[in-house]
């Protein structure tokens, strides 16, 4: 191979590497969970991972360790694509059915649950990476059982408690969301599917509330009532041990690997189609100018030195 085309050939492979680089690091996942009233996942995290006060988030610890709390605002499906209720199965809806959170499913009536009335309320979801979306919110129909796993026939699918279209941005890190809550009595659950528009994500939560009026639901042992989510100074002190990407899709090695592909793949083709004239492609053309020049450098440098022992 002459040296033009080695030289050709490294500076081609170098810009698709950067290109790789430069296009998966600004895909930002939409990640986060219901703050108010708190969702399962965030009441546990809120209590300490390494020192949960309620019995439930305990027995969490004790089955799952500590990294599902951490990793709070990744309860997602990569390849949802507003079919969850069909690649959910019953009884494993507040884990997205990954064994990671399967101690979210537990049919237990010892969940901190937040105190509600029926009417106009505003819930609190806390988003690390605001994306475009749908969120809906379905509370459980008046036959719910709490002792028995989530099914989807206990929820009122047919009437949402709110259908909320998410933006690419936030309101200082939440989406404020308005609902309505009907009349129901003692413990129930409110079921939250986060599907993305811009992509096959879906992300899941499950928020126990307590209407009142209910003596089995008042006499449940070790309940936390009103529980709140984690503080921001929590929040930052355990961004560390989180495992949570924002970029690629969560979840499984393998489901990053193929999402992080297909993105650049899509990028290329809408490059081909438009031209470049985005902050990437600029990106990507620079890198490719870096790489070119480096590898130009090189071959100079081989020529002189063989011109040299040559003399």
């Amino acid at each position: 191979m002459s040296w033009s085309r080695r030289l050709l050939t490294a500076s081609a492979v170098g810009a698709g590497a950067l290109a790789v680089t430069a296009l998966t690091a600004t895909t930002a996942d939409a990640h986060g969970a219901m703050f108010g009233p708190a969702s399962r996942v965030a009441a546990c995290y809120a209590e300490g991972p390494e020192t949960p006060k309620s019995q439930v988030c305990k027995d969490l610890v004790a089955d799952s360790g500590t990294q599902p709390l951490y990793d709070w605002n990744e309860v997602n499906l990569a390849s949802a694509n507003g079919q969850s209720q069909q690649i959910i199965p019953d009884g494993h809806l507040c884990s997205a059915n990954r064994d990671k959170y399967r101690a979210l499913d537990w049919a237990r009536t010892d969940w901190p649950a937040t105190t509600v009335t029926a009417g106009a309320k505003t819930f609190n979801f806390r988003v690390t990476a605001p994306h475009q979306g749908t969120m809906k919110l379905y509370l459980t129909n008046g036959g719910y059982n709490p002792t028995k796993p989530l099914k989807w026939s206990d929820l009122d699918l047919a009437n949402p408690i709110a259908t909320y279209a998410t933006a690419r941005t936030s309101d200082n890190g939440y989406y404020n969301v308005g609902v309505t809550l009907p009349q129901r009595t003692g413990r129930q659950l409110v079921y939250m599917v986060w599907q993305r528009s811009d992509s096959p994500e879906a992300f899941y939560g499950c928020s126990d509330v307590d209407f009142g009026g209910s003596p089995a639901a008042a006499a449940a042992p070790f309940a936390a009532t009103n529980p709140s989510g984690p503080s921001e100074t929590q929040i930052d002190a355990g961004a560390a041990r989180s495992t949570v990407a924002h970029h690629g899709h969560g979840g499984d090695t393998a489901l990053n690997s193929t999402n992080a592909a297909n993105t650049v793949a899509t990028a290329d083709a809408a490059d081909t189609a438009t031209g470049p004239g985005s902050g990437d492609a600029l990106l990507v053309l620079a890198g490719a100018g870096l790489l070119s020049a480096t590898a130009s450098g090189v071959f100079l440098t081989r020529r002189m030195r063989a011109a040299a022992v040559a003399a």
